[in-house]
């Protein structure tokens, strides 16, 4: 046998999700440890619609992570299709990984989580994010206790997706529940995100951190052209929001808020793109598109059976 091919015999390759309630940092923690930002991050809950992948490669292995959106109480179809999307997940896995904010309070959305979790035989590990916001680090072990019954956990991790601390100590950890086996993807792929979509998705971003409130839930992002021309690259993408009142903010006064969403946004593509990006944005009002299938569809965002 080969040096190569009792590299590959001695390498583990599996499927870890992550998933946890709204804005406990999911896609900040997924971020991080693929060193490169794909999934959009912002302090608003329900950031993340659709499952999002991405690939951590080093000499132990494969991991691939599935960020999903928060599991939450559905209030229309949107709501219906990344409650979906997220519980559809859990089967597909080697790992899980549940992510929970630093507290001895276990509401029902954590408890409805665990029912999920207790179903099924994957090694659950759950992972305490935002220590960095603890002041006493003894107070954890309460977290640790207070959690520790409600699920039988293969590990309990705490981390700071934040701060990067104690994150290598989970990928160690997660490796440990892997299968021995081959690669799925070259080890220069960090997601099979088309580049359209991550382009849509970091539009959405900008203007989430940038709208008031009650917008941003009610927003959608489709790229309607996008072409490379030596060193330019030219996008067109289109704002889909539910009301007239709401397309009068996203503009702004003289356009300067659609401005300056698309500042922030231009400025990031080039930085992943590695262009000039010359993006045009425009603004259109579907009414009630959150409990339209078709239009759902239309946004990325396509129902499926479980």
């Amino acid at each position: 046998m080969t040096t190569d091919q009792l590299k590959e015999e001695s390498r583990k390759s599996g499927f870890v999700t992550l998933i946890g309630r709204p804005n406990v940092g999911k896609s900040t923690l997924m971020n991080h440890l693929v060193g490169q930002k794909i999934a959009i991050t912002s302090e608003k809950p329900q950031t993340t619609r659709n499952r999002i992948q991405t690939v951590y490669t080093d000499q132990r292995g494969q991991i691939i992570f599935l960020d999903t959106p928060g599991i939450h109480k559905a209030r229309n179809k949107l709501g219906e299709y990344m409650v979906n999307v997220a519980e559809h997940t859990l089967k597909e896995v080697d790992v899980v990984l549940w992510l929970v904010e630093p507290t001895t309070f276990i509401g029902a959305g954590e408890r409805h989580i665990a029912e999920q979790l207790n179903r099924g035989k994957t090694p659950v590990i759950l992972v305490i994010n935002k220590t960095d916001t603890v002041k006493n680090q003894d107070e954890i072990l309460t977290f640790i206790a207070a959690y520790k019954d409600i699920c039988d956990f293969a590990e309990i991790v705490p981390v700071s997706a934040l701060k990067e601390r104690n994150t290598d100590v989970l990928v160690e950890q997660i490796f440990k529940y892997l299968p021995y086996g081959p690669m799925f993807y070259d080890e220069d792929t960090v997601t099979d995100q088309p580049m359209r979509q991550i382009a849509a998705e970091l539009v959405r971003e900008k203007a989430l951190r940038m709208l008031d409130e009650e917008i941003p839930h009610g927003i959608a992002v489709t790229i309607e052209k996008m072409t490379r021309r030596r060193k330019i690259t030219d996008i067109e993408a289109t704002i889909i929001c539910e009301r007239e009142s709401h397309k009068g903010i996203i503009i702004g006064k003289g356009g300067a808020m659609l401005k300056k969403i698309g500042s922030a946004a231009r400025q990031e593509l080039e930085h992943m793109l590695e262009t000039k990006v010359n993006l045009q944005l425009w603004v259109k009002v579907r009414r009630e598109w959150r409990d339209s299938e078709t239009l759902m569809k239309n946004y990325g965002y396509a129902m499926k059976d479980t």
